[in-house]
């Protein structure tokens, strides 16, 4: 195992920089190179509080010290706390709890065990979010950022998920890479042949605002890395990944997390491609079998042209692992191609149906149907019967709907 070795202090190459100042306060040992001198070598930081008591109009504090054990809480006096956020984050849970569990806001002169029990939980959940935070925008590669917030309940992150930024093939699975790709100067004024899209008898997807102007169901070509054209072109939107600061929340109605926006999207605006593990649709069968017994739905089916394969984000996803159904939904599905043209394993890609204010929550049908009549690819059209849009989710039991819409189905599938 590698290490840092610190004044004969041997230290795994994994902690963080908080934690190496931490273990030179332990060890009372200064370090310039972490920014710990005789001045503030035993400046110590509170990690959350853990208990309140009123006396004689004085507030006290229990503190949980960050990087010493729970043996080390000590009872500090209001004036002697420096950590504004830390104490607005405290009343702000408290009076939370108590509204909660007694229609009160204003706390007693001392907190029942239960209460202060309650607000350790939530203040440990809490850092776990921000470290999960940290992780998702660590391995995130596209420019939007992903925030977390859960004011509902103790849940923490999910145990058992990776974050991706797009498909992982999974075994006995081969993405071909594209062999040719566009001459044009300008892809969308001068096309050559038609850019890709012509290339494949399809029709331009975007305007010069990078708004989809297809009809759901038609397929996207994108320009891919043969292309003449650079990182700028109007063909190139889904590949530039999710442009918008997206929050994960936890929904306060029985429906897990959820995603909202914290941005104004606009309408026909590319949101976030629906990224997993790409495996056959035989493997989907045995996993849905067990999804099924969880009540889970993070399958979907790649059927552009027939159901071969599947995306299963249960564990392997990004963002849209966490985005709601509705039966009102306000992002639509794409199927996308770029610089694989496999028509058997499109990248499926979300777009807003509307405009989408800041804090509205994202959502889309996972039994989502399109309407072929009128269709303008023919090829779109003789292969509609069997497949059309991506079939969503794998259907298999009869899941009630919580979406809360006035266009409500009652039932999932």
């Amino acid at each position: 195992v590698f290490g840092l070795l610190i004044l004969g202090c041997s230290v795994c190459c994994k902690s963080s920089w908080n934690q190496l100042q931490d273990l030179c306060r332990l060890a009372k040992l200064s370090c310039p190179a972490l920014g710990v001198s005789k001045k503030n070598l035993y400046d110590f930081e509170v990690e959350y509080l853990c208990d309140y008591k009123k006396i004689r109009e004085q507030e006290y504090y229990l503190v949980k010290w960050r990087g010493y054990p729970d043996s080390e809480n000590t009872w500090e006096p209001r004036q002697n706390l420096k950590c504004i956020r830390v104490l607005k984050q405290f009343h702000k849970d408290l009076e939370r709890e108590l509204v909660r569990r007694h229609r009160r806001s204003k706390p007693p002169r001392h907190l029942d065990p239960n209460l202060a029990n309650y607000l350790v939980q939530k203040a440990k959940q809490r850092r776990a979010l921000q470290r999960w935070e940290q992780e998702l925008n660590a391995k995130r590669s596209h420019l939007g950022r992903i925030t977390v917030e859960n004011e509902v309940d103790l849940d923490g992150p999910p145990r058992s998920f990776v974050y991706i930024n797009e498909y992982r093939v999974g075994e006995g699975i081969t993405l071909n890479q594209v062999a040719v790709g566009c001459e044009c100067q300008d892809c969308l004024l001068a096309p050559t042949g038609g850019c890709c899209p012509g290339a494949s008898l399809h029709k331009f997807a975007y305007n010069d605002q990078g708004q989809v102007r297809l009809k759901a169901g038609q397929p996207i070509y994108e320009c891919n890395s043969r292309c003449c054209c650079g990182y700028d072109c109007p063909n190139r939107v889904v590949q530039k990944g999710i442009r918008y600061d997206l929050c994960i929340f936890r929904t306060n109605d029985g429906r897990g997390w959820g995603v909202r926006t914290l941005e104004k999207i606009r309408k026909n605006s590319f949101v976030m491609e629906y990224v997993g593990e790409i495996i056959t649709s035989e493997e989907a069968e045995r996993r849905g079998q067990i999804y099924d017994r969880q009540g889970a739905t993070y399958l979907f089916d790649l059927d552009y042209v027939e159901d071969v394969y599947t995306v299963d984000a249960a564990y392997y996803g990004n963002i849209s692992h966490f985005v709601n159904h509705s039966c009102d939904p306000n992002l639509q599905v794409y199927n996308v191609f770029i610089d694989n043209l496999d028509e058997r394993l499109p990248r499926i890609a979300f777009f807003a149906t509307r405009t989408i204010w800041a804090g509205e929550e994202l959502t889309f049908d996972y039994n989502m149907q399109v309407d072929p009549v009128d269709m303008e690819s023919t090829r779109m059209d003789s292969n509609f019967g069997l497949a059309g849009l991506p079939g969503s989710p794998k259907k298999r039991v009869r899941i009630e709907c919580k979406c809360g819409t006035t266009a409500c189905r009652k039932y999932l599938f």
